[in-house]
């Protein structure tokens, strides 16, 4: 997943450029990262670096320098998103009631997951840019989903786990020719309520 001949021509043009200072790369990778988020969800991650170089107001040249194969970049983006997906778990387990932050939830993540085009396929490449982002995932996304589930425990399944949650919702976000994102979610929604537990199914 390397960068096109074309965009690499723009760095060896730019290559002789003097490294920014610590801040003002640390502000490029976060606004690479940004536009890459951006980018991605409305063209794919295959996208032309310039766009995202242009959305995030530095050169190419930039772009390679943080980022030397597209497969960083878009490691990067997952890594962050995730990061991002654990955080607005915490945050709606602590302020809603454990349905709402639940169903809350799902509806944020796939999002996150139905409008990322082509990452599926990048993540099963063998390119070692992925090699940490399985376990990221695992380790990151898998208990702050389990929180979730057992802040709820007392109306849900208890045959269901955040790993079977996570893999369903992958399913379930499969783009469908014709149909927009809020049809993923609405499909994720009443996953989600097959999670609960029947009246008839919950001991007196």
């Amino acid at each position: 997943m390397d960068f096109n001949d074309a965009d690499t021509a723009e760095v060896a043009e730019g290559g002789s450029r003097p490294r920014p200072k610590r801040a003002d790369a640390q502000r490029n990778v976060v606004a690479l990262i940004d536009a890459a988020k951006t980018v991605f969800a409305k063209v794919g991650v295959d996208a032309p670096a310039k766009e995202i170089t242009d959305l995030a107001g530095v050169g190419v040249g930039t772009l390679y320098r943080h980022f030397p194969k597209r497969s960083d970049l878009v490691a990067a983006v997952l890594e962050k998103e995730i990061d991002a997906c654990v955080e607005l778990a915490e945050e709606l387990r602590s302020s809603h009631q454990p349905a709402e932050a639940l169903r809350t939830w799902v509806r944020r993540y796939t999002e996150f997951v139905g409008t990322k085009r082509g990452l599926a396929s990048a993540l099963h490449s063998p390119d070692p840019a992925f090699d940490a982002l399985a376990d990221h995932f695992a380790n990151r996304l898998e208990p702050a989903v389990a929180a979730l589930l057992a802040a709820g425990s007392d109306e849900l399944r208890a045959d269901v786990g955040a790993a079977e949650v996570l893999h369903a919702i992958a399913l379930l976000c499969q783009r469908v020719p014709g149909r927009e994102l809020d049809y993923n979610q609405r499909l994720a929604g009443v996953f989600v309520d097959g999670l609960y537990r029947r009246p008839e199914d919950v001991p007196e």
